[in-house]
């Protein structure tokens, strides 16, 4: 269901109690939706398994056991159009 954040504020209980019975709940403000509310067992279940981002770095391999190879051909070259004069139709 959706709420417009006045309602919601005055029925705050009400919102909780659909959340639990019926689902997620929106709120939306000047038509925009803002918020979802849910509950907290739907929260933990949305969260579990996500490492968060320092466990993620952490996670990543160490740059000494990177095979990192650069090119050594030389660059290309590209000629790029002179600007200071409108291009021709």
């Amino acid at each position: 269901m959706s709420w417009q954040l006045q309602e919601a504020k005055q029925r705050f209980s009400e919102v909780i109690r659909r959340a639990e019975a019926d689902g997620p709940q929106v709120v939306t403000r000047h038509g925009h939706e803002v918020v979802v509310v849910i509950t907290a067992e739907e929260y933990r279940r949305l969260k579990a398994g996500r490492p968060d981002f320092k466990a993620f770095l952490m996670a990543a391999p160490e740059p000494d056991d990177l095979d990192i190879q650069r090119e050594t051909a030389p660059a290309r070259v590209v000629e790029l159009p002179d600007i200071s004069e409108p291009a021709e139709p």
